[in-house]
């Protein structure tokens, strides 16, 4: 089974470019240490007939989108691993320029597999 570090937040509208750029540029970082998988999604369907919205949930404003992300890897370990390499990285820390979103409202946990097909 893998391990899935899993994010939830909100992102300003008018922020959305900056945010692709930064993930972009995170996500080949976590791929080249070692990361399976890294997936940066946006809402498009927010209204679902069961359950909480995201927005909702989250308490995001009409002028901010929701993002839903992850990132796999074999096992804990291996994320950890992983993660430790990622945060001493300098490109990462030395990028540019203010957060595209808040980070106080970013939603995020480590999760072991329970189901895989």
């Amino acid at each position: 089974m893998s391990y899935v570090d899993g994010f939830v937040l909100v992102i300003p509208k008018k922020n959305l470019a900056a945010y692709r750029v930064m993930a972009r540029k995170a996500g080949k970082i976590w791929i080249e240490h070692g990361a399976l998988s890294f997936q940066e999604n946006i809402g498009e369907d927010m209204k679902p007939k069961y359950g909480i919205p995201y927005p909702r949930l989250i308490k995001a404003k009409p002028s901010e989108l929701v993002a839903f992300s992850w990132i796999t890897f074999k096992s804990r370990a291996h994320r950890d691993k992983v993660n430790a390499k990622v945060m001493a990285d300098l490109r990462l820390t030395g990028m540019e320029g203010p957060m595209p979103f808040d980070m106080k409202r970013m939603a995020y946990g480590g999760f072991t597999s329970l189901v895989k097909l």
